[in-house]
This record gives C-alpha cells, structure tokens and sequence, in this order.
C-alpha cells in the first residue's frame, strides 16, 4: 500500500455499518465483510454504528475478540441512519470509507467493482439498483416502488441531482479526505442523509461513479410510510436551502494509492 509515511498503519478500508434492531444479522454481516476484505488481501477495519436495545452492540463487542479492530458505537435511543454514518466517519481511519447496510441487502462482493474505480479517477462511488440490469434478485413491493419514482422525481425538482438515478441505496465510498469534508458538513440524522451527502460532494466537485449493483429487498422497512415521508420532504427542503447557502470548499483530491493498482 502506497500512503504517505505518517500513514504506515492505515487500513484500506473502513466499512461502516449503521444498525437499528440488527442483533440477528450484525454477527453474520461483520464475518462475512471481514473475510471477503482478507480474501481480497484489504486491511480493513470495521465499524459499527448501532442503536436499538435488543443486543446489536454487545454482539458486535463479543467478534472483537476474533476480529481486532472492530469499534462499536451507539446507544438505545434510535439517533438516525444518517447521525449513525456521521459517528462512523468520526471514527474512520481508512484510505477509502464507505458503509454498507447491516442486513446486507448489497452482498459485500460487490465492493469489487468499486476497488478498482476508487484506485482511478473516481473520488466516490455509489451503488445504483437498476432492473434493467437483472441485478435486483429481490425487488421491493410495487408500493414501495411506486413511491421511490415519486422521490426520485421530487429530490430532481427540489435539490436537483441531474444524471443520478439512485440516491438511496445504502452501498457508498469515498475516499478518505472527502469522506471527512463531506461528513464534517453533514447534517441531516434521518434517511435523507445520502441525498445531501451526494450533493455535497458534487458541490465540491468530487468526481462521482454510479455501480450496478446486485440488491435484495428484505421486507423488513423501518420507515413510516407517512410520518417518515412527510419528515423526508421537509429534510429535502433543508437541503435545498442548505446548498444555497454554504459554499463548501472545493475538493482537492489526495491522489494516494489504495492497495495493488495491479
């Protein structure tokens, strides 16, 4: 790994994973990324950003004994998907941050096609459920679709994210010092946190690549269908008005090797 040299021990890649109620998932979920990241010869470390009291943190505490490293953060009270990653990214150390959603919806394999992107020219990259592709192995309720084109179309009038097609597929990464300009300027705690995220970065001038990813649908929706969506709207807003008025500063990529560019 070719970093700088006050950045001998820097893990490639910090994976972030926000949980609410996972304890029946987080076990698997931590194993599984954590040996794909060996397999592909990654160091890696792991972080796991979990609210709920059903037992998510204590489990993910207990793997730390078999896997060094892992850091837990958290408490009872749900804080917020989007406050979850931003602790996370606090936390971070690695080369490249990205998180990934701890029912893993997205198979960790995927992040094969992001290694060699984020190696290149791309500063982050997002995946994007697209069923032109034959990648959704487990599509959503035609409800719940028919109400992401009403998103898609409200966040295109209201923010304006011209060329992305997906903005909430829990499957994104950055490179280390965009992800900390982007989090650091972060706000929103709810699920709206991945549509001001990307419009931040893009503020910044961050170069963006969108990945087809493979994804399946869990049924297992955490968002109230009107509380949630009328809360998401409002946020919509806030980021509206928010890219108005900030003027983040442009991103100056650290252009540092990530692993073996081979």
């Amino acid at each position: 790994m070719d970093l700088d040299t006050g950045a001998a021990l820097q893990p490639e890649i910090s994976l972030i994973l926000p949980a609410y109620n996972e304890a029946k998932t987080i076990v698997n979920t931590i194993r599984e990324a954590h040996l794909y990241f060996q397999s592909r010869g990654l160091t890696s470390q792991i972080i796991v950003s979990a609210d709920g009291n059903d037992g998510t943190r204590e489990k993910a505490s207990e793997l730390s004994a078999e896997i060094p490293g892992i850091i837990v953060l958290g408490s009872p009270q749900r804080s917020g998907k989007g406050k979850g990653i931003r602790l996370g990214v606090e936390q971070a150390t690695g080369a490249i941050i990205g998180f990934a959603d701890a029912d893993n919806k997205v198979p960790i394999e995927e992040f094969d096609q992001f290694l060699p992107l984020l190696r290149g020219k791309a500063d982050f990259a997002i995946g994007i459920r697209s069923r032109t592709n034959g990648k959704i192995e487990k599509p959503q309720p035609f409800y719940r679709q028919l109400g992401g084109r009403g998103f898609y179309f409200a966040v295109q009038s209201i923010v304006g994210l011209p060329g992305i097609t997906d903005t909430q597929c829990g499957f994104k990464f950055f490179r280390h010092d965009l992800a900390k300009a982007v989090f650091a300027l972060q706000e929103i705690d709810g699920y709206m946190y991945d549509v001001e995220i990307i419009a931040l970065a893009i503020r910044m001038g961050a170069r963006l690549e969108q990945v087809p990813i493979r994804w399946r649908d869990d049924a297992d929706s955490r968002l109230d269908l009107v509380a949630g969506n009328i809360q998401n709207l409002k946020d919509i807003f806030r980021i509206r008005r928010r890219m108005a008025a900030i003027r983040p500063e442009q991103y100056v990529p650290v252009r540092q090797t990530v692993g073996n560019s081979e």
